[in-house]
Formats: structure tokens, C-alpha cells, sequence
């Protein structure tokens, strides 16, 4: 039986309705995607160094952009039904082994090989199985079709870069300039990727389901939320050591800080931000979903990364029994904490100021804050250092919680008569399929 057989037998490919939820393989896609995540916090954390970070934040942006393709595919098709999980499977097989290959992409490219090009080659896989995808999914829209092919120089473009930075470096005599070239090679590949997105604009495309889209984007920050929990447990090595009072002190004052960074986002701004994407109609939609949730969650997420470093440093020290506790953490451990959560507040505003056309003042007066208190952070113990950021961040949430309380107040409830009338209009429609079927 040929392809066309094998596909008919699966299913065909299904659309993506208005109201469409996330469907459960996209989840089990974002874990795959998210195990990269944390191969790039372990990689830049056995040499934290100016070098290791930007090469981190090279491959999450080329990263983060499969993403995005993957994420304007999942608008259009369900991912979960028909022959579609097929092809998914072989795009998180290559995605798997594009995270395995990441330790080795940056390594010296004159005696390494192998690891770049496996990286390279995974890629090329995982964006081929998406523009099959799409190319699929637009096969009766024309002008999606013509929309489409303005992506084309790009992804040739990336191909190429990304093959010549497994190739090229490879043939340098000097290991300097083999890195440099490298580097400037990937960080065209994330300058092409991108300013391409905007050079396309939107005319052609659509969000079907802005539900679909921000419940997305806001799962996938969850778990990168919770990759950094699991980076510093793990990294910190707090598993193989005897448990102390100051270790489960940092331990639990981690959770709180991140806690408070999941509140900062999801009681207000994303919720009204979903309404927002929600009220915004054809070019003014795709526009933002682009700009708050394509681009904006980037620098979150790279934030994320950085302050889950600075924090397993922390931590791996505070729980370290030969260490005294008095001793302050060890540089760059602070600045990587305090500039992660400065990072993602500063993304985490644009994004509001994007959705909504507001920035909070207390979210700018707790950047400021956060920057003032980074010499007086790297001065004290490591435990006072994370104790003062956790106070800054928990601040945050208590002085939000008090000042916007009317407006948080209506704007949850908002969100509950939402719901109680979708779960009602559901009841209602489930009630008649079951009383048809009764009927049959």
C-alpha cells in the first residue's frame, strides 16, 4: 500500500476550529521540546562563562523559532489526529536528537564533527516536517500558499548557514577564528529567522483559535517554569547530599521565587491578555500574536534559563556541607539570578505593554529594585542573597494583590462567567448529541 493508502487508512489531517483547546500531543511534543530546555541550562552550567551563555542563547533562539513554525502549524491543523501524529513523531524524534547533539555544537569544530552536524541535520528534519505540514494544511488556500513562499528564503538560508557552521569551521587551522566563525554563522541563522518574521508581516495568515494560541504559549512557559525547578534540584546536587537547615531553607525559598514569577504573569496579565487576543480580528490578531507571544516569550524564557543557573550555583554552594555558610556566592552566581528575573520582568511588561497598553509601576519599581539590590546581594551569604530575592519578588505579588485588588477582583470574575457559560453551552450541545444518539 503506498503513502497516499497508509494516510487514508490513519485519517486525514484535521483543521483547527474557532475555540480549539491544545490537544494532548501537543503537550506530549512540548515535553520532548522542553528536555532541550534543559540540556542547554546543564551544558552552561559545567562553564559558566561569557562565551557559554551566548552560545545558550544562540540555540535557544534557533530553538525557540522551531517553535514558533511548529506552534503557526499546530493553528492550522490538529497535530493529534489523522496521519498527523505520524509525522510529529518523526519531527520529535529529530528534535530529541538535535537536544543530545547541543553539548557537542559548541565545542572545539576542528577535532568535533560529528556533534554540529548531527545538530545541523536534526534541525533541517524537524522544519522539513513542518512545512510538509503546512504545505498540507494550506494545499486550498492560495494565498497562504504565496505567504508561505516568502518563509522560503529563510528556511534555504538557515539550511545552508547551518550546514556551513558544521562544515566550515571544521577546515580552520586556528581554533579562534574556527569559533568565531561558528558563532557569527548561528547568529546570522537567528538574525535571518527572525527579522524574516517581520519582514512578512501579516497579511495572508490567521489565528484561527486564539484560545488555542495563548493556551499554547502559556503552557509552554510552564514548563519551562518547571524546568528550572528540576535544573537546581538536580544541578545543585541537593539529592546526594544530607539534608540541612540551610539547604532545605534554599530549597524551599527557590519555589517561593518562582511561585511568585508564575503569579507575576498568570493572575492578570495573561488572563487579559487572552481577552485581548481575543477581541483583536484578522491582521491586528495575527500581529500580536506574533509580536507578544512569538517574540516577547522569548526573553521570559531566556530568563528563565539564566536565573535557574544563578540559582543551582546558589543552592549546589548553600547545600555543600564543606561550605560555609556565611560565605557569599560565588561570581557570576548572583548576577545570573538577579539579571534572569530582571530579564523576565522586562519581557513580562513589554508583553503587557503590547497586549494591553499598560505597564504596571509596580513591576517597573521592582526592576529597579532588583538592580539595586545586586551589589548588596553579591556582598552577603548566598542564603541572604536568594532570602532577599525571594522578598523582592513575593513583595511584588502581596503589593499587587492589595493595590489592584478591584481590579483583579473583576477581572476573575469576568473570567468565571466566561466559563461557566462555555462549560454550559458545551453541557447544552453534549446533551443534545447524547439525546440524538438515544434517538438512532
Amino acid at each position: 500500500m503506498g503513502v497516499g493508502g497508509r494516510r487514508r487508512r490513519l485519517g486525514p489531517a484535521v483543521a483547527v476550529a474557532p475555540g480549539a483547546r491544545v490537544d494532548r500531543f501537543e503537550i506530549f511534543f512540548d515535553l520532548v521540546f522542553v528536555f532541550s530546555f534543559f540540556i542547554i541550562t546543564r551544558a552552561t552550567a559545567l562553564n559558566v562563562s561569557g562565551a557559554s551563555l551566548l552560545h545558550a542563547l544562540l540555540v535557544l533562539a534557533v530553538l525557540w523559532w522551531a517553535w514558533v513554525v511548529h506552534s503557526v502549524v499546530a493553528t492550522r491543523i490538529r497535530l493529534g489526529e489523522g496521519f498527523v501524529p505520524v509525522l510529529m513523531t518523526v519531527g520529535m524524534a529529530a528534535l530529541f536528537t538535535f537536544a543530545l547533539a547541543l553539548p557537542q555544537a559548541f565545542q572545539d569544530p576542528r577535532h568535533n564533527a560529528a556533534g554540529p552536524m548531527v545538530a545541523a541535520v536534526s534541525y533541517i528534519v524537524i522544519r522539513l516536517v513542518h512545512l510538509a505540514l503546512y504545505l498540507h494544511a494550506v494545499r486550498d488556500s492560495p494565498n497562504e500558499r504565496r505567504q508561505l513562499w516568502h518563509f522560503g528564503p529563510e528556511l534555504i538560508a538557515s539550511t545552508l548557514m547551518f550546514l556551513a557552521a558544521a562544515l566550515v569551521p571544521a577546515r580552520i587551522a586556528d581554533a579562534g577564528t574556527a569559533a568565531l566563525v561558528r558563532d557569527l554563522l548561528w547568529t546570522a541563522v537567528v538574525l535571518v529567522q527572525y527579522s524574516t518574521g517581520m519582514i512578512a508581516g501579516t497579511w495572508g495568515w490567521g489565528v484561527t483559535s486564539a484560545e488555542h494560541w495563548t493556551e499554547r504559549y502559556d503552557l509552554i512557559l510552564i514548563i519551562a517554569l518547571g524546568e528550572s525547578v528540576i535544573s537546581v534540584g538536580v544541578g545543585s546536587n541537593l539529592i546526594g547530599q544530607p539534608p540541612t537547615w540551610p539547604a532545605v531553607t534554599a530549597a524551599v525559598l527557590g519555589i517561593f521565587f518562582t511561585a511568585a514569577l508564575w503569579w507575576a504573569h498568570y493572575d492578570m496579565v495573561g488572563p487579559a491578555a487572552r481577552i485581548a487576543l481575543h477581541a483583536a480580528k484578522d491582521g491586528p490578531r495575527v500581529a500580536m500574536a506574533r509580536d507578544a507571544y512569538a517574540y516577547l516569550y522569548l526573553p521570559m524564557i531566556a530568563g528563565i534559563i539564566l536565573f535557574a543557573l544563578g540559582a543551582e550555583g546558589i543552592v549546589h554552594q548553600i547545600a555543600d556541607p564543606h561550605v560555609p555558610v556565611s560565605l557569599a556566592a560565588k561570581h557570576p552566581h548572583v548576577p545570573l539570578l538577579f539579571g534572569g528575573v530582571i530579564c523576565y520582568f522586562c519581557a513580562n511588561m513589554l508583553f503587557q505593554l503590547r497586549t494591553l497598553r499598560t505597564v504596571s509601576w509596580t513591576r517597573v519599581a521592582t526592576v529597579l529594585v532588583l538592580v539595586a539590590a545586586i551589589p548588596m546581594a553579591a556582598a552577603v551569604p548566598a542564603l541572604a542573597a536568594l532570602a532577599l530575592l525571594t522578598a523582592i519578588c513575593v513583595g511584588l505579588v502581596v503589593a499587587e494583590v492589595v493595590v489592584f485588588a478591584d481590579s483583579r477582583r473583576a477581572l476573575h470574575k469576568l473570567i468565571f462567567e466566561e466559563k461557566t457559560s462555555h462549560e454550559a453551552h458545551e453541557a447544552g450541545w453534549r446533551a443534545r448529541w447524547h439525546e440524538r444518539d438515544e434517538g438512532e
